[in-house]
């Protein structure tokens, strides 16, 4: 009777390492930052802020966050639609994607898919992938690019522009064709035509603006810089 008590401390105590040694082994070993969230969110919809002034508004049907990855990067497997605004809280510009990046530490987004831009002028600006730097302030891609402007489309290869899209050059023009926009100023949303379609040469007038003069010749082609105002 007098060994009772000890055999029941020696139980509880059994009991309790057996209870450490179970939760020990529930957590997942050798996990892959790469490949492992860190966070997952769903059916996001959410404001964010800039230097204390409310900026971006993002929505997305999935935000996976890789915060512990080398590279630490927030990934939208679903795609993203992005509106951008000034300080008045105006929109400035949208942008919409199949799919995105962004690498966090260095304030880098990366768009891909069919990626779609709108500028406060209702221009539109449609290729297959994106950069958007936000620490430079700069829009830049490498791929074809698609242009719907109010009077005529500009195609060609290498974009940059300043984060309203109001500023921007394409690198190598390989055609620019006028076109008669609709009343109200919206801009088809029509996929971009694949690269090498052939185009018509646009038929120069006296009323053609400047920069539908550029060459045709995307071998002989010059930057085409454009600067809009209101």
């Amino acid at each position: 009777m007098r060994r009772l008590p000890a055999v029941i401390l020696t139980l509880v105590l059994a009991a309790a390492l057996w209870s450490c040694r179970k939760e020990r082994e529930s957590f997942v070993r050798n996990v892959d930052p790469m490949t492992v969230p860190t966070m997952t969110t769903t059916d996001v919809s959410t404001f964010i802020s800039d230097s204390g002034y409310t900026r971006y508004h993002i929505t997305a049907p999935l935000w996976q966050m890789f915060e512990d990855a080398e590279q630490p990067h927030w990934k939208f497997p679903g795609g993203i639609e992005l509106e951008q605004y000034d300080r008045n809280l105006k929109p400035a510009a949208n942008m919409s994607c199949d799919s995105a990046t962004y690498f966090s530490a260095r304030r880098l987004w990366r768009l891909d898919g069919h990626v779609v831009m709108v500028n406060t002028l209702r221009d539109t600006f449609l290729t297959q992938q994106l950069f958007w730097d936000q620490a430079r302030q700069l829009v830049y891609s490498d791929s074809f690019i698609h242009i719907v402007r109010s009077s005529h489309i500009i195609e060609g290869y290498g974009f940059e522009s300043n984060q309203t899209m109001s500023q921007y050059t394409v690198n190598r023009p390989t055609g620019i064709i006028p076109v008669n926009r609709p009343e109200g100023g919206a801009s088809p949303l029509a996929p971009a035509p694949a690269p090498g379609t052939p185009r018509p040469v646009p038929v120069r007038s006296s009323e053609q603006t400047p920069e539908a003069a550029a060459p045709q010749n995307s071998n002989a082609a010059m930057p085409l810089k454009i600067q809009q105002s209101r």
